[in-house]
């Protein structure tokens, strides 16, 4: 029997990529963001060793796309006016100090697979410790925050 051809809409949906996240309890991720040992960060770490994924925290990602900005020229970095109001205000630093994404193999976003078993190593951890929240994001535009228009290039 002939394979049926794939649809625009499935190959489209075949190219998302994905990010876990996660968002840690306070005393967490301050050890997480300083690379130090806490006794309920050791089950998320082993899970993240399995999978080849790291941490990063988000509050640091966007800092560090700041800086790079501001070192390069602001003007190269589409983002850096919305992201620079992020990290300036601080009800949104509080949130994003204990927002991690996870890396896999290095890269930010990944295959579904990939994301999905790491899903499931991680669910069990969310609530029960160091992991307040878990979160599964594609790339998808349509499911991601645009930039508000204010932060819009001409406005």
């Amino acid at each position: 029997m002939a394979e049926r051809p794939s649809s625009p809409q499935e190959e489209t949906e075949t190219a998302w990529q994905y990010q876990l996240r996660v968002d840690l309890a306070d005393d967490a991720a301050e050890a997480a963001r300083a690379g130090a040992e806490h006794p309920e960060l050791g089950p998320l770490r082993r899970i993240l060793a399995a999978h080849d994924a790291a941490l990063v925290c988000q509050y640091d990602a966007f800092a560090g796309y700041c800086a790079e900005a501001e070192a390069q020229g602001v003007e190269h970095y589409p983002l850096y006016t919305w992201t620079k109001a992020v990290i300036a205000d601080p009800a949104k630093q509080a949130k994003y100090v204990k927002s991690f994404s996870i890396h896999v193999g290095g890269a930010e976003v990944y295959a579904k697979d990939a994301a999905d078993a790491l899903e499931a190593a991680l669910r069990p951890l969310e609530g029960a410790g160091a992991v307040t929240r878990l979160a599964k994001h594609d790339t998808d535009p349509a499911n991601n925050p645009q930039m508000p228009e204010k932060y819009r290039s001409g406005s």
